[in-house]
């Protein structure tokens, strides 16, 4: 089945991008799209050595302008810092793709901020970089949001008193959660942001055979895994095609694994407008961060 790829990407010159997590996978693969289709992007890396890695390889690549500014989504500290010197980079964003993400780590830790660490980076981290962002975005003319979620969310359930998987931690569960956590904030951002303009979507990358499965299917998606390449458009589709409209989801048409990307379902837990508001404010209330949609 042909459908949507690379070359509907239509050229980007003028916009300018930021992608979490582009030294590896997906957000690589992301990263070097938007620059070749001649937008500015700005990459966050935890790791400055395979940042740097990335950056010589992106560059080499795309022939675009790509730069790197360190992020560690565990650390708030660190997002502020990250938000900080991309604002004074970009003073208008176009595109902001949340792609970074830890998965299944076999034992409960948390953040230097005292987070679930899957929690506290798959979702409190990219909800505290986007508000710390939105100035940036909100001067753009058609600002989009691009969160990347997972399939494994819709079989997860939320339990707002229970974020930090204190009373149950299990590697993938907890996992699940953050990525439902994804999509309950891409949908809660695209109601409250109304009609500022901001476009508020989702993506998921189906089988990707990336560096996250280091603890949990690391076999079997080197069996059934698309290569990271096909995994990121989903992704893209979301932050480039002209019709993508707010609140939409994307992913791969064959079952939720492979193929090119087509509207994705969004799990019903997903659209519990009340579960999303208090996410909202308990996000708020743990990272410090709170967004200026007025």
């Amino acid at each position: 089945m042909s459908g949507w790829g690379t070359k509907d990407i239509p050229r980007l010159d003028g916009k300018t991008a930021v992608v979490t997590g582009a030294n590896s996978g997906i957000g690589y693969y992301t990263a070097l799209e938007l620059a070749r289709a001649g937008a500015q992007v700005v990459i966050g890396c935890r790791d400055a050595g395979r940042g740097e890695e990335a950056l010589k390889g992106l560059r080499q690549q795309s022939g675009g302008k790509v730069e790197l500014v360190p992020l560690d989504l565990s650390s708030l500290a660190s997002v502020r810092s990250f938000a900080d010197e991309v604002r004074r980079r970009l003073p208008s964003l176009d595109v902001l793709v949340n792609n970074a993400g830890i998965m299944a780590l076999p034992r409960r830790e948390t953040t230097v901020d005292g987070f679930e660490k899957q929690f506290g980076t798959n979702h409190l981290g990219h909800f505290a970089l986007t508000g710390l962002l939105l100035p940036a975005l909100r001067a753009s003319a058609a600002p989009r949001v691009v969160t990347v979620s997972s399939a494994v969310a819709w079989g997860a359930r939320l339990d707002v008193d229970d974020l930090q998987s204190e009373r149950r931690y299990t590697p993938m569960g907890t996992y699940g959660r953050s990525k439902l956590a994804n999509l309950l904030f891409m949908l809660e951002l695209h109601r409250r942001a109304g009609g500022t303009g901001l476009r508020s979507v989702a993506a998921h990358p189906g089988g990707a055979t990336t560096g996250l499965q280091k603890h949990a299917f690391a076999r079997s998606i080197k069996l059934f895994g698309q290569p990271a390449q096909a995994g990121a458009l989903p992704s893209l589709r979301a932050a480039t095609a002209p019709d993508v409209q707010g609140g939409e989801y994307y992913g791969p048409w064959l079952m939720l694994m492979r193929g090119a990307p087509i509207h994705a379902w969004i799990p019903p837990q997903a659209r519990d407008e009340q579960t999303a508001a208090r996410l909202w404010q308990r996000s708020e209330e743990l990272t410090g961060v709170r967004f200026d949609l007025s």
